[in-house]
């Protein structure tokens, strides 16, 4: 995530252009699919029957293929996961270097005569695209918050969202079995550690100037490499509930959320995907530069959450699932 009013991240690349997931075939689960993107706020460019296409606000695209697709290697895990990512850069120079960081390695493709891109594969077999950055420039500006010896909104009342329109790709995590031989991997393309917990997982962000994580490696004793989740951001705390609440009216399933990570501040919605792992609602994260100093922390569950709802809202009572539906205003006492 970079941030309008600073200077981008210092390793050039700014962020994520596109994920690519694959999907279970046929034309049930294929419809699944393309009801779940618009319900959780995309925009829909394109459905046929073997490619999907939607849009965040700012033009960064999800693609969804079939798994048998001929254009991707073999899928780091089976089943429904994420095939691609693409990472948006600031300039040719960082195109440039990074084509000599990564000459020789594991899947490397020089498409910067025909396509100003090049791609790789990462130690656990994701294919990794890097181009110019091809996200719109935005303006928008979450709802101000008013605590306490600092008040910036007044005489207007914070928003009520009926449901989400994500901005942008936040952050991918991925479960690794190879999360030191990941790390070296991701950090000599320019990417920061911004946290870790010491040998189960590490918070890399995309220069010294930037959210807390644009990518996380999480190692789980016995667990292969695979997708956990992919985040988009929102605009505040009101679109997380406002987007969380219609995907319950819509019926999708709440892994856990609403929620708030202390590691980087930001709070979270997340429901299954019909395309593997967990997509999360985000808003609200750290922004760190060059003072920041990455913290060791404890992987526990305090750590993780805050505090956190598991099984989510009901999106018609607004409360937790098999709350009794309120029939006064909340303050008025029974009997």
């Amino acid at each position: 995530m970079t941030h309008p009013s600073v200077q981008p991240p210092q390793s050039g690349i700014e962020g994520i252009d596109a994920i690519t997931f694959s999907a279970s075939e046929g034309p049930e689960a294929w419809a699944r699919v393309n009801a779940f993107f618009k319900d959780f706020g995309l925009k829909a460019l394109s459905n046929t029957p073997n490619h999907q296409l939607f849009e965040t606000l700012n033009g960064s695209l999800v693609k969804v293929v079939l798994p048998g697709d001929s254009s991707y290697p073999v899928a780091i895990e089976e089943g429904p996961t994420l095939r691609e990512v693409t990472w948006g850069l600031r300039d040719l120079g960082t195109l440039d270097r990074l084509a000599d960081a990564l000459k020789g390695q594991r899947g490397f493709e020089d498409l910067r005569s025909t396509h100003a891109q090049i791609k790789a594969i990462d130690p656990h077999g994701l294919v990794l695209v890097f181009q110019l950055s091809r996200k719109k420039d935005l303006r928008i500006v979450g709802s101000p918050t008013n605590p306490y010896g600092a008040v910036a909104r007044v005489n207007q009342a914070s928003p009520v969202y009926e449901r989400a329109t994500p901005i942008e790709i936040g952050h991918v995590v991925l479960f690794t079995d190879q999360l030191k031989d990941a790390q070296t991997y991701y950090e000599s393309l320019g990417f920061v550690v911004s946290d870790e917990y010491p040998n189960r997982g590490v918070f890399l962000r995309c220069g010294e100037q930037a959210g807390h994580h644009d990518l996380f490696l999480l190692q789980v004793p016995n667990k292969k490499p695979g997708l956990n989740h992919v985040a988009f951001t929102v605009r505040d705390i009101h679109e997380v509930f406002g987007g969380g609440l219609h995907m319950s009216r819509c019926g999708w399933k709440t892994q856990l959320g609403p929620g708030r990570h202390p590691v980087s501040s930001a709070f979270f919605w997340y429901f299954e995907s019909p395309c593997g792992g967990l997509v999360e609602y985000n808003a609200d994260e750290d922004y760190l530069t060059a003072e920041w100093h990455a913290r060791s922390l404890d992987p526990s569950p305090s750590m993780f959450a805050e505090w956190a709802i598991e099984g989510g809202l009901d999106g018609h009572t607004r409360r937790q699932p098999l709350a009794e539906k309120p029939s006064g205003f909340l303050t008025e006492k029974k009997g």
